[in-house]
């Protein structure tokens, strides 16, 4: 399916992250949204507000964001694709509701641009430190997906890719932006719309009376984990529950059927990593030291690499353009022949941790954390690899 070409701005723009963020929700096919002002997201749906009319679509302003959190999710059973925009305080209110999405199976996306916290912290000012809330931050078992935007192109295309991903799999996605990708300003090309492509809603085609919600084709050939929809108001009577449900959507709250549902949850996206996960690779194969980053921080490492390169150090990059689920696999292979992993993060250490797991002390893991308010420094990141260059092969963390 293609685009819609009413909504996509083709051509050049000087766009910063998050109107480029704006029109990519656009080309996706989102015609609602709902939101809270909370700084430095608010220019998303600023835009949208103005751009939605022209295409048919809505937002709302609610009155916080469990109010926003909530208003998409009926707004996607209703038959539309949705996100909404929030930072730290305002995500940290939303975990009730992106856990009820999860268990619900209701498409949706949630676009974080991260400031410093905890509390109120440093409205204008970048941070990394909602990386780890955005797996684990709603309680209960559920899988995640997170992609993270290092430049305002890559907001405009990997918004389109998380509204595309929440409708295939039916699940909140995480566009976990940052303050300074998403008030800096670049070049972002939008092509046509016919190029762009769009995933559409998987609808029932099933009689009313024979539609299950939360019925699987996982016994045909090629069948999918996930359930196909139905819109509400068209003759579909189905429930929607928080509690453990059976297939019809009943309340089940049995072993047996939290054992089969989280257990699907999971499987949907595990299946499916090997196309979920992107990165972005530069020398890894002949590096001594790899860098792994995502978002702004990475562009940040390139000048150190760039420099440590220019000293005579191997050094490679990974960039994780999807930071969960985690790249477990790649990072395992590169463990077994680098001599040391260098994480700078604007947190004081999130996902690193799961990079320090998963390596499982084969390969020294060196953090460089950052409390936020500003980026790292080159020279900071590149007395790291420095470090990383010198380890005896095989050392711990």
């Amino acid at each position: 399916m293609q685009a819609d070409p009413r909504a996509v701005l083709t051509g050049v723009h000087f766009l910063n992250g998050d109107q480029a963020c704006c029109e990519g929700a656009l080309a996706a096919g989102a015609r609602f949204a709902a939101g809270y002002p909370i700084t430095p997201s608010t220019e998303i749906v600023e835009r949208f507000s103005k751009r939605i009319p022209l295409v048919g679509g809505v937002f709302i302003q609610m009155e916080d964001e469990l109010a926003a959190s909530i208003a998409i999710q009926g707004a996607a059973w209703a038959g539309k694709k949705v996100f909404t925009v929030t930072s730290g305080p305002g995500f940290s209110l939303m975990m009730e509701h992106i856990g009820f999405a999860a268990m619900t199976e209701t498409p949706c996306v949630f676009v974080n641009v991260q400031r410093g916290g905890p509390s109120t912290g440093l409205p204008t000012l970048p941070a990394q430190g909602d990386m780890m809330q955005a797996r684990f931050g709603s309680h209960g078992d559920y899988p995640c997906i997170a992609l993270s935007p290092d430049s305002p192109q890559e907001c405009f295309r990997l918004m389109i890719r998380a509204m595309n991903l929440a409708e295939e799999f039916r699940t909140p996605v995480f566009l976990m932006m940052d303050e300074v990708v998403g008030h800096m300003t670049e070049r972002v090309e939008i092509p046509a719309a016919e190029s762009i492509e769009v995933t559409p809603r998987r609808l029932t085609e099933k009689a009313p009376e024979d539609y299950l919600p939360y019925e699987t084709e996982t016994s045909k050939i090629g069948g999918s984990l996930t359930p196909e929809m139905a819109i509400a108001g068209e003759g579909y009577k189905f429930h929607v529950t928080g509690l453990t449900h059976d297939e019809r959507g009943y309340p089940s709250m049995t072993p047996e059927t939290q054992h089969k549902l989280i257990h699907r949850l999971f499987a949907k996206i595990d299946t499916a990593k090997d196309r979920i996960i992107e990165l972005e690779e530069d020398h890894t194969e002949e590096a001594e030291v790899v860098v792994i980053s995502y978002g702004i921080t990475m562009r940040v490492a390139e000048r150190a690499i760039q420099m440590a390169r220019t000293e005579g150090i191997a050094t490679g990059k990974l960039r994780l353009i999807t930071v969960w689920p985690l790249a477990e696999e790649r990072i395992r292979e590169l463990a077994g022949r680098v001599k040391a992993f260098v994480v700078p993060e604007l947190n004081m250490g999130q996902v690193v941790l799961e990079v320090e797991r998963v390596t499982g002390g084969r390969t020294r893991v060196i953090r460089v954390p950052h409390a936020g308010g500003t980026v790292h420094k080159p020279e900071q990141i590149l007395e790291a690899i420095r470090r990383g260059a010198m380890t005896v092969q095989g050392a711990g963390a």
